[in-house]
């Protein structure tokens, strides 16, 4: 899984990928930085420490998340910037978006506006994608000026032409009613307003705690959830008990990366499965409705292609019954097609023949 921070200049991006990795990276404002920060975490899970203690395997493989931590964006900046027209090409290899917002004094005393930020910065993504409508709108014309006219660019023309006229009443593309045909026709584009959007409120100490309004105003279909990401950043760095203390104080439950992390796997509709044996336990990522063959493929295509069933037990009946082999005697092992949904906690081994 792949996250992407983004925001204006100054809103404290930088500080809210610290407190989310443990990274000691560059707070200072760096205007026009071109090379983001990138770290990969993993997902803590109980129920992965439970299998490797029940396996003893050789290795142990937690699932991960990337967080990739943007320059900051500028008004003008998708169509004026070449760096910035970069980076958010490479913003469209996330899988999702978390837009931070300031809700702190700024550098020069101004007070926060961040639904304006998020305004802002919605206008400069819905811009990028526009640009990128237009531009392949106008390669299908060519085409057809050369006689290149196939049923397939008929189709995609007519889809980049509501997308373009759906962008200039500025809402966002996931805000269509796509069918899948046509999902699968702008798959390719990675339109960034077609991502699952979050916002991250990164909010001062006194203002943390106080944004349940502001949270709640939120754009249609954006998840919201409040960080006091200075705060958090230093908390990142403390032991676990010192931590603990200092999170107490502010009625902080959970670490930044753990709220965070979840809030994903909801916007996302991811679960998790998981592989066991003596050589290595393992937890995979996989969307909510995906199929066994859609697992298969996630641990090896050679799985996906030479797929035969799939050997599938729940990690609940697991632990309750304390062996595979008080699974069976239960009746609760069973053999699963390629059309089997996978459900969170299931525990997969792949028979394949290639």
């Amino acid at each position: 899984m792949k996250i992407g921070l983004i925001g204006l200049q100054g809103s404290g991006k930088t500080t809210v990928f610290n407190a989310l990795t443990r990274s000691e990276a560059s707070t200072a404002h760096s205007g026009g930085k071109s090379e983001p920060n990138v770290a990969v975490v993993k997902v803590l899970d109980e129920r992965v420490d439970r299998l490797a203690e029940i396996y003893v395997p050789k290795k142990t493989v937690y699932a991960t998340v990337e967080f990739v931590d943007f320059g900051g964006i500028s008004i003008g900046g998708s169509r004026e910037s070449a760096s910035a027209a970069a980076s958010m090409a490479t913003m469209r290899n996330m899988d999702a978006l978390a837009l931070v917002a300031r809700n702190f004094q700024g550098a020069m005393g101004e007070d926060p506006v961040p639904l304006e930020d998020v305004r802002v910065v919605g206008d400069e993504l819905l811009i990028s994608d526009m640009i990128v409508a237009e531009n392949r709108l106008e390669r299908i014309e060519k085409g057809y000026s050369r006689g290149q006219r196939t049923d397939t660019l008929v189709k995609e023309e007519k889809i980049l032409r509501s997308i373009i006229a759906h962008l200039n009443e500025n809402r966002p593309i996931r805000e269509m009613e796509l069918t899948q045909q046509e999902e699968k026709l702008i798959r390719g584009f990675q339109f960034l307003t077609n991502k699952p959007l979050m916002v991250i409120v990164n909010s001062d100490e006194d203002r943390f705690g106080k944004s349940g309004n502001l949270l709640s105003e939120m754009p249609k279909g954006c998840r919201a959830i409040e960080f006091a990401g200075k705060f958090e950043m230093e908390l990142s760095r403390l032991d676990e008990e010192e931590a603990a203390l200092f999170m107490e104080d502010m009625g902080i439950t959970d670490s930044a990366y753990s709220r965070l992390t979840k809030l994903a796997y909801e916007t996302l509709g991811y679960i998790s499965f998981f592989t066991v044996g003596s050589d290595e336990v393992r937890a995979w990522n996989l969307r909510k409705g995906d199929t066994a063959l859609d697992a298969a493929a996630t641990i090896h295509s050679d799985l996906a292609r030479g797929f035969i069933r799939a050997e599938c037990f729940r990690y609940d009946d697991l632990i309750q019954f304390g062996s595979e082999k008080g699974i069976r005697e239960k009746g609760l092992f069973r053999l699963e097609g390629k059309d089997y949904e996978v459900k969170d906690g299931d525990i997969l081994s792949i028979r394949f023949n290639v």
